[in-house]
């Protein structure tokens, strides 16, 4: 990529660097690279643990208040791909992305690339300038979403980030098919599912519908790759 270009990406960041090839790397998909090694994969590996330190110290001393599972289920909304993506779509970057003949159309380049690209700039912003600046870069640009995290929000929001997430990628929103309600009147259990572009989704149990709409989508957005396992942890 020419100075120009690179100047230009600078500029989007608001960041100058001191090593330009880092930044050029780190714009670089593996389609595009004659050994992966001179891809950004490895960038992306970096700044994705960088981005989850800044947010991870960030919220905790932001919310002295909040729990363990509270605080990890604001750190699973904020780095997650989706959120890296919708970010580097607001800035445009995966415009910059180098990628190999066939991937400019790729759907995946809004998507999982974008958000591997913002991982990759942060590692080359990082091994360039320093953890400060990294951090200064992530809270400018994660600022907002920071700002409107809320636990509460966190814990009832698999429905309406599976939505997003949902219209995003497959550009359909997700029902929600009632399979089974068991118990008495006074005590009933119900069972969900989610289907999405005729895809079923693991159903979940709840002690209301709306309960089992958001466990239902919380499955569905683990097996979709969104959410890891392991924020539900304190919930069961």
């Amino acid at each position: 990529m020419d100075n120009e270009a690179l100047q230009r990406v600078e500029q989007i960041v608001g960041y100058e660097f001191s090593n330009r090839n880092l930044l050029d790397k780190s714009l670089t998909h593996s389609s595009a690279a004659d050994n992966r090694l001179l891809s950004n994969e490895r960038l992306e590996f970096l700044g994705d643990s960088v981005l989850a330190v800044v947010i991870c110290q960030t919220i905790f001393e932001r919310f002295p208040n909040y729990l363990e599972g509270e605080l990890t289920k604001m750190k699973s909304m904020l780095v997650s791909r989706g959120t890296c993506a919708r970010i580097a779509r607001q800035f445009g970057l995966q415009k910059c992305l180098k990628v190999g003949k066939g991937m400019a159309s790729s759907r995946a380049l809004s998507g999982s690339l974008a958000a591997g690209l913002l991982e990759a700039i942060i590692a080359a912003i990082y091994l360039d300038g320093g953890f400060d600046v990294a951090q200064s870069f992530i809270l400018r640009v994660f600022g907002s979403l920071i700002d409107q995290a809320d636990a509460e929000q966190a814990q009832g929001n698999y429905k309406s980030m599976l939505q997003q997430h949902a219209q995003e990628k497959f550009n359909v929103t997700p029902a929600y098919v009632l399979l089974d309600e068991q118990g008495p009147d006074h005590n009933k259990c119900f069972e969900t599912a989610v289907v999405i572009a005729q895809h079923h989704f693991p159903s979940a149990w709840g002690t209301n519908k709306k309960e089992a709409e958001q466990k239902a989508a919380f499955n569905a957005l683990v097996e979709l790759g969104v959410i890891e396992q392991s924020v539900q942890g304190n919930d069961d």
